[in-house]
């Protein structure tokens, strides 16, 4: 169930919310002023773990090594 945030372009001011399915989208209204002309803005993500050289999270490749070499 991801959070999307939104833009609200009656009252300018940005909010999130949580979205159980995609097609429900179209159902969000402003948490400010309950208008429905709001926009789905560009988030950056964020994870727990950290990631590694090319964006794989920590512990994905189990059992592998980069300083290790081949085995």
């Amino acid at each position: 169930m991801p959070i999307y945030e939104f833009h609200c372009e009656d009252c300018n001011k940005n909010f999130e919310s949580l979205v159980m399915i995609a097609s429900a989208l179209d159902d969000v209204t402003c948490k400010h002023c309950k208008g429905s002309n709001i926009k789905k803005m560009i988030s950056a993500t964020s994870s727990t773990q950290p990631l590694k050289g090319g964006g794989i999270p920590a512990g994905a490749l189990s059992g592998c090594s980069s300083s290790s070499g081949f085995s």
